[in-house]
């Protein structure tokens, strides 16, 4: 006879949810890592668990998170692109783009999103760098932005042109410049930056949580 009142709790596990994988190659797999790779081989997204306490300090004060996140990067040369708080499926979750200088020349864009619970959490992560002729989107947008006036050149460095995106006065680090706005993405759309972004929009909307995830608190 079956024991209906005795069924066994289902754990949780990296594959508590899924995220897509674009068609991209699996070439990892373990208890708390995913990863794809697209064709390329300049681009992946991974599922990251860590089951244990989120290392962030908050999902309600986006000010501290920004700080948070600024210092830390810049501590490894990196910069900021972006850091906002949203919703996956109803989990209030924060989402991060980083940038980080290659030891050759060119950038690695990070975009991110971590959906935290109080024992455990979720990272979806999209890394994708630059390779080949690196800086066009720069140059172009540069060249643009100094004929209308929107960067000058003063005595030994740029005007207006390299900025954190929400505290002007932050100058450590490799900062967030002006080519790297969202708006640019359209007009470079195979840029490493464009690229991730686009994914990791695309990897949150099609997030799907398991059954046995609604047993978790929140953060």
């Amino acid at each position: 006879m079956f024991n209906l009142f005795n069924k066994k709790e289902s754990k949780i596990t990296i594959n508590s949810i899924s995220v897509p994988d674009f068609g991209w190659n699996k070439v990892e797999e373990n208890d708390s890592r995913i990863v794809w790779v697209n064709p390329e081989e300049n681009a992946l997204i991974s599922l990251n668990f860590f089951n244990l306490q989120p290392d962030i300090p908050t999902v309600k004060n986006l000010d501290f998170l920004k700080d948070f996140y600024r210092n830390s990067i810049s501590e490894a040369n990196g910069g900021i692109v972006e850091v906002s708080l949203l919703e996956v499926n109803n989990i209030p979750s924060v989402k991060t783009i980083f940038k980080i200088p290659q030891p050759e020349s060119g950038m690695t864009y990070i975009a991110s999103v971590t959906i935290p619970f109080e024992n455990c959490s979720f990272v979806i992560k999209i890394q994708a760098a630059e390779v080949g002729t690196t800086g066009i989107r720069d140059t172009v947008v540069l060249n643009e932005m100094l004929m209308n006036g929107e960067v000058t050149v003063g005595e030994d460095h740029l005007e207006n042109w390299f900025e954190d995106p929400y505290n002007p006065n932050f100058k450590k680090g490799t900062l967030m410049n002006k080519s790297e706005q969202e708006k640019y993405d359209s007009k470079f759309p195979d840029h490493p930056l464009s690229v991730a972004r686009k994914a990791i929009t695309d990897a949150i909307r099609q997030t799907v949580f398991k059954p046995e995830m609604d047993k978790l608190t929140c953060f």
